[in-house]
């Protein structure tokens, strides 16, 4: 039966990150510092508000882009975070999370053999979601000596005449990677220079330990060549509700609200509601608790790595780390198997997140710092086997 399956699907790999979490589920004694999902419960007012929407039998669909006052309260936000002003009515779509989001933008844009700028390390769906809408990926490897910052020599290097859109995931995953202003301002020069789109994916726009938030469409002549893309499921500890955004030129959204009619019709009602609480209400006060305990925990994290002398960028965003590894004479994917084996570790070997991931592991720090030590004992016991 293999014949009928679509043989640009069968030749996509699956996803590293999963791959570990499914061999994790079946060990009882691992700890996992592999999935990037909050350890936090969403705040108790937008659980409570949710609830309060299915009680009230408010469970039918919204509009397809999603309530207009939680697209209000976007905007209000984005406003305020970006320095745009998105027009609810036409310039913001609700998605079944950042995912969703990533997806419609590729499909909206891209044509065959249209290419996609991707910097890596990155998240992995970008190069699939590339390869489905019938793009072509271009990628360049990103250097641990410039922060894991994409410079403008480097995407200069990348453009050629088929290029369309370039991706940026800042704050990182999964290196924890901010952009700077003057880095950002940099990127924008070359973007507009060459004429191209942008997809930013800023999801963790909220959880940042050093300097501020910029982004890219901020910037003279960005706002009308960027989709911005965010969500809820890293600030307000929502991944299970699948609750995100984008925001873009009415345009685009045009077209990728078609998309979005078709395939999903509309993000989860009950979900909305829990969101437009979030926004409403005194957002920032719901997320810093959450972005301190993750900065103790970066730090404690960071600290314990160079104790142990591995290398290891601070990351400034997001709840990553990413150690070097290359000095034990593994590959990333055998040095991750290895330490699942002995010590019941999970963490997700940087080849996951492409070639230039290679000789890392990414491990999450939305995990208590209880889970985090005890996963540094069990990492410092595996290295040392191999330093004697």
């Amino acid at each position: 039966m293999e014949k009928f399956l679509a043989r640009s699907i069968v030749d996509l790999k699956p996803s590293g990150i999963r791959k570990f979490f499914d061999i994790v589920s079946e060990n009882p004694n691992a700890i996992s510092l592999g999935v990037g999902e909050p350890d936090f419960d969403t705040p108790w007012n937008m659980t409570t508000e949710g609830i309060r929407s299915l009680r009230e039998g408010r469970t039918f669909y919204t509009a397809n882009a999603g309530l207009l006052e939680l697209r209000q309260e976007i905007s209000r936000y984005l406003t305020k975070r970006v320095g745009n002003r998105y027009n609810p009515q036409s310039e913001i779509i609700v998605t079944v999370g950042g995912s969703e989001a990533i997806d419609l933008a590729f499909r909206a844009l891209l044509n065959p053999g249209d290419e996609v700028i991707i910097p890596q390390p990155a998240f992995v769906s970008y190069e699939p979601c590339t390869v489905m809408a019938g793009g072509v990926p271009v990628t360049i490897d990103l250097q641990e000596e410039n922060g894991f910052v994409l410079t403008p020599a480097q995407l200069e290097a990348a453009i050629t005449p088929k290029s369309k859109i370039l991706l940026l995931s800042y704050p990182n995953n999964p290196t924890g990677a901010t952009l700077s202003p003057k880095e950002a301002a940099a990127i924008a020069q070359v973007v507009v220079k060459h004429d191209l789109v942008v997809i930013s994916d800023e999801i963790y726009t909220e959880l940042i330990y050093e300097g501020e938030h910029v982004s890219i469409a901020s910037f003279p002549n960005m706002a009308e060549r960027t989709i911005l893309i965010n969500g809820f499921s890293k600030t307000f500890a929502m991944t299970g509700w699948r609750i995100g955004y984008l925001a873009a030129p009415a345009i685009f959204t045009e077209q990728m609200l078609k998309l979005h009619q078709y395939i999903i019709m509309t993000a989860p009602t009950v979900s909305q509601y829990a969101a437009l609480e979030g926004l409403k209400g005194d957002w920032q006060g719901l997320v810093e608790p959450m972005r301190e305990s993750y900065e103790q925990r970066r730090n404690y994290l960071h600290h314990a790595l160079t104790q142990m002398g591995i290398p290891c960028y601070k990351a400034k965003g997001a709840f990553y780390l990413f150690p070097n590894i290359s000095q034990f004479g593994l590959s990333s994917e055998e040095f991750a198997l290895k330490l699942l084996e002995e010590e019941a570790l999970a963490c997700v070997p940087g080849s996951a997140f492409g070639e230039a991931g290679e000789g890392y592991l990414r491990l999450s720090y939305a995990y208590s710092l209880e889970e985090l030590k005890e996963a540094m004992t069990r990492l410092e016991r595996f290295i040392k086997k191999r330093t004697l």
